[in-house]
């Protein structure tokens, strides 16, 4: 028997609906908000909250390597285990795009923790732009 979590309102991170109000997100897609906002929030940015989020962005400009991509997938690892409760990691790969050398793919594998169904996130990351974004 699968659970559905409440509704939660959610900071939207595409603006508001088409009735002009802030959307609610439920299940999946509020956890899926809420990873995001944890990688793409550097700690500090937020005024009461000064420890929150991943600070993904900050590895803009270093290089895609072995060490780069294992420091962010710990991070992606740590900063979701810390901050988003409602989910457990299961995996996080980092791999280099084979066409842009300043790319990487990362891909995270969760679960609800009321559900035993996998869920997947991936992300692109320019390593030589400061932008990134998901697909």
């Amino acid at each position: 028997m699968t659970n559905t979590l409440p509704q939660i309102l959610s900071w939207p991170l595409d603006g508001l609906d088409d009735q002009g109000r802030l959307p609610a997100a439920r299940d999946d897609e509020s956890v899926r908000q809420v990873i995001l906002n944890i990688l793409l929030t550097r700690p500090g940015e937020r005024l009461m909250r000064p420890q929150f989020g991943a600070g993904l962005l900050d590895f803009v400009n270093q290089p895609n390597n072995q060490t780069t991509r294992a420091l962010i997938a710990n991070l992606v690892r740590k900063a979701i285990g810390q901050w988003e409760t409602r989910a457990a990691v299961t995996a996080v790969e980092v791999l280099p795009d084979p066409v842009n050398p300043a790319e990487v793919h990362i891909q995270i594998h969760y679960r609800l923790l009321h559900s035993t169904v996998p869920r997947e996130l991936g992300l692109s990351l320019d390593l030589g732009v400061a932008r990134g974004q998901t697909r």
